[in-house]
């Protein structure tokens, strides 16, 4: 399998050279030598089979073979989250979402989050090696941490469900997933979204949903729902 490099900026057709780090990687860790092939991807839907033309440890050029062009999605995913106070489940979360694929992670700041601050950097990273390691072509948006009630007005409300433990119905998320061209799914902090921000999403119309019946962490709550409409769609996508 040729390993595979993320080239945002990607522009000339017929060569590109890797970054200094990434060119050090390729020739003193990896071993590439010319000839050897790999794949180029810009996060964009840009998929470029290439081979290396000149294996410089600082300067590694690579002659672009084929082109191809992967439509953006038709349905876009998307799940906004209070982030935890232990990044690293975040980090977990953006790797193993932008696996499954996910268009758009939001990150709300919620009454009761724990996590007021956040810096997209390291996410991004993560983003970009789970984009490689699982051969996605689109990297997905990572939007910046936002209050939750300046959030709620940017959102379709006949697309998004919030998830919360407070008493009262709630439709399976698999059950109105696959309805529309996009989904956005509401997951709240450690300690549940308050019964304030519940019913500010209810009076714009957002519908409760559920995710089982066992009490998870934002983290694996916000996985579950990305999975779970992954699912929907694809079943409902079936004769």
């Amino acid at each position: 399998m040729p390993h595979t490099f993320y080239a945002p900026d990607l522009t000339q057709p017929t060569t590109y050279t890797l970054p200094e780090d990434e060119s050090k990687h390729a020739v003193r860790v990896l071993r590439l030598s010319p000839g050897d092939a790999v794949v180029l991807v810009n996060g964009a839907g840009g998929v470029y089979a290439a081979e290396v033309a000149d294996a410089n440890p600082k300067r590694c050029q690579l002659r672009i073979l084929q082109e191809q062009q992967v439509p953006r999605p038709t349905y876009q995913v998307h799940v906004a989250v209070a982030p935890t106070k232990n990044l690293d489940r975040m980090e977990w979360l953006v790797e193993k979402a932008t696996e499954i694929g996910v268009q758009t992670i939001s990150f709300l700041r919620c009454a009761r989050s724990e996590r007021r601050e956040l810096k997209l950097d390291r996410l991004e990273k993560i983003a970009v090696s789970a984009l490689k390691q699982s051969g996605q072509a689109w990297l997905p948006v990572l939007a910046d941490l936002t209050d939750f009630s300046r959030f709620l007005p940017t959102i379709p409300p006949e697309t998004t469900f919030i998830a919360h433990l407070e008493d009262g119905e709630r439709t399976p998320l698999a059950y109105v997933a696959a309805d529309g061209a996009s989904c956005c799914i509401l997951i709240g902090p450690e300690g549940d979204f308050t019964p304030e921000e519940i019913q500010a999403a209810f009076s714009r119309g957002i519908r409760p949903v559920t995710l089982g019946t066992s009490r998870l962490r934002t983290e694996t709550a916000a996985l579950a729902a990305v999975h779970t409409v992954h699912v929907a769609r694809e079943l409902a996508s079936k004769p």
